[in-house]
């Protein structure tokens, strides 16, 4: 079927929205939030949304801040510890949990602890030399004010009383160590992604469509995004057409940003990994344990396998999940196809493709072992966070998909990279997030950025920045070097969404 373009006497979008996750519905508020007038529509080619990454059984919900995450704190050559990073994602995370405050202040959100709860993280080591590591740790963050309050402890006993599933039945002459930050968080970014398309949906001027998929885009002349679109009920094609595009359609993403022929998409590929979760069966062993435990993570994993023992709270249950155990897929979606890795594949990207691989067969050799795991390995895996875990009360189950970008590198060709990156056009008009973790987390500051480059004239009024800063207080300020600030800003924060101080 030959599609037609929509009633040419129909003022064009403003905004288009490809994907109903976390991203978009971040995005779409926050324009909406700036420019109440701006007219804005959604597509998304499943019949709900958070449906993919966003979903609370796909994501792991820690609300990413470093306080647990040591692959976000590395060691440098020296034995001294690199804290850049750590302080980066923690601030990026208070300026998520202020913009849901402000959101909430606003009525926009409801009732806070529908999406997000206190819960202690922690990381937990053992042996002589990762105990060693994990004080230098506590030592350097202790020098950011993002890390105020954080407590460690070599004393069996003290761990024991923070997580006694963790130490009961644990060899007592080997050494072990411990950091708890109280003031962490448990976000269910499913909840969270319905509350806020529900407060999107009743805006004028919002146009909402699941079961659409997004198929081809052409830019003519006039500037104006002409974009293929399936309505996968009807089967009918139609064009949409539009100002602004953001795709934010998860492990769909590369596809569609190839599709747009912009010169910025040149050379991106991407390495899906699967996930699967072990999950508590057992309420008693469930009511025992009230943390989110992070580990070391495997040598030659990747990021999203950093272990831990993990506290959620879910559709009003309290759940515990252990893992998450990686493998490999050719899958870019849970619900994709077993031919998006190969239809990924062409001329632009090869190169960096082969490239990376090459750089990266220890993650290969990883995957392929994670694969080939019995459920006894499994098993010994879980009881080295839980000694005396019963497999009678733990369930596999499947977790969501996470493309790994790939891009061009001129001294090694390509790299792998594992932290969420924007691909933006030159002229603005284009945007798609690609990447994984530590992504729904850090979605606030990763649309600010986004907003400040293709919006960047409106950006530069007194009017949007003036609501910008209502939004987010800390914005265009450092928390990590100014401890006035980042106690005020948390205080508010924690008190607006009824989180412990």
């Amino acid at each position: 079927m030959t599609p037609t373009d929509q009633n040419p006497a129909k003022p064009v979008t403003d905004v288009v929205l490809i994907g109903a996750g976390i991203m978009s519905a971040t995005l779409g508020v926050l324009l909406k939030s700036l420019d109440p007038n701006l007219t804005i529509a959604v597509y998304e080619r499943l019949d709900a949304v958070a449906a993919e990454s966003s979903d609370a059984w796909n994501n792991a919900g820690t609300g990413h801040s470093a306080f647990c995450e040591l692959n976000y704190t590395p060691e440098r050559p020296d034995g001294s510890i690199d804290i850049s990073k750590a302080d980066k994602i923690a601030e990026q995370f208070e300026m998520s949990k202020q913009f849901w405050a402000s959101l909430v202040h606003e009525g926009k959100l409801p009732d806070p602890t529908t999406f997000i709860q206190s819960i202690p993280h922690m990381s937990f080591v053992w042996g002589a030399d990762n105990v060693n590591y994990l004080r230098k740790r506590y030592e350097s963050l202790l020098h950011s004010p993002l890390f105020k309050g954080m407590e460690f402890s070599e004393d069996p006993a003290q761990i024991a009383n923070w997580i006694p599933l963790v130490m009961d039945g644990r060899d007592a002459t080997e050494p072990v160590a411990a950091t708890h930050m109280p003031i962490g968080t448990d976000v269910n970014f499913g909840s969270l992604t319905r509350c806020l398309f529900k407060h999107l949906k009743e805006q004028p001027g919002v146009e909402f469509h699941l079961g659409h998929e997004v198929e081809d885009f052409r830019r003519k002349a006039d500037g104006i995004w002409r974009i293929k679109v399936k309505d996968l009920a009807t089967r009918q094609d139609r064009i949409v057409r539009a100002r602004f595009v953001f795709i934010g359609a998860g492990g769909g993403t590369l596809p569609l940003l190839d599709k747009t022929n912009i010169p910025e998409a040149n050379g991106y590929g991407g390495f899906p990994v699967s996930g699967q979760w072990l999950k508590c069966r057992n309420p008693e062993v469930i009511a025992q344990h009230q943390a989110k435990v992070y580990g070391k993570p495997a040598l030659g994993s990747p990021p999203m396998s950093m272990p831990h023992l993990d506290t959620r709270q879910i559709n009003g249950q309290k759940e515990l999940l252990f893992g998450p155990y990686a493998g490999f897929t050719t899958k870019f979606l849970k619900k994709g196809s077993y031919t998006d890795l190969f239809r990924s594949i062409e001329v632009g990207n090869i190169r960096p493709l082969l490239y990376a691989g090459a750089r990266n067969l220890g993650l290969t050799r990883y995957l392929i072992g994670q694969v080939l795991q019995s459920p006894q390995e499994r098993t010994a895996v879980l009881r080295e966070y839980y000694p005396k875990a019963n497999p009678a009360d733990w369930q596999l189950e499947v977790a969501g998909k996470r493309v790994q970008v790939i891009k061009k590198d001129k001294k090694v060709g390509g790299v792998l990279e594992f932290g969420t990156e924007m691909v933006t056009s030159a002229d603005g008009s284009v945007a798609a997030l690609l990447g994984a973790s530590p992504g729904a987390s850090t979605a606030v500051a990763i649309m600010f950025d986004l907003v400040q480059k293709c919006f960047s004239e409106r950006v530069a009024t007194p009017e949007w920045q003036a609501r910008l800063r209502e939004l987010v207080p800390s914005f265009g300020e450092r928390m990590a070097t100014d401890p006035a600030l980042t106690a005020a800003v948390r205080e508010r924060s924690q008190r607006v969404l009824q989180l412990a101080g």
